[in-house]
């Protein structure tokens, strides 16, 4: 009986995993109307003046085009990065920045469907 409860918890585990991992990382209509979570990685982008480096349309400024390195950015790299900063090239850590850390997977999806364009526009509203 035990080791049929196991299987069962494993298998209901696999199912769950694989109907997380369908979950859309973000939901957009219109090129800029976002679910809610997307909205609040924008909000995140705009209160850590992401954009003084990046561009306000993460086109890339003094720091590289986010529309491209998430092209080919996993979304560990990502965090990493964020996390971490690259000092040597002047990008500041924000491990420190609550509101940054705590939204971090809210800011990989506005910025993975700007860089999948998906989202067309880096001003977003909520979708009603």
């Amino acid at each position: 009986m035990r080791v049929l409860r196991q299987i069962v918890l494993v298998v209901m585990w696999g199912f769950l995993s694989a109907a997380i991992a369908d979950e859309p990382l973000y939901t957009v209509v219109d090129g800029n109307k976002v679910d809610p979570e997307t909205l609040k990685g924008f909000k995140t982008w705009r209160a850590a003046a992401c954009d003084r480096c990046h561009g306000a349309n993460q086109q890339g400024l003094v720091g590289p085009s986010l529309i491209e390195r998430l092209k080919i950015l996993t979304k560990d790299e990502f965090v990493t990065t964020v996390t971490n900063g690259r000092l040597e090239k002047g990008m500041p850590s924000f491990k420190t920045s609550k509101m940054v850390m705590s939204n971090i997977d809210h800011l990989y999806a506005y910025l993975k469907g700007r860089s999948d364009g998906a989202i067309t526009k880096s001003k977003v509203e909520p979708i009603e």
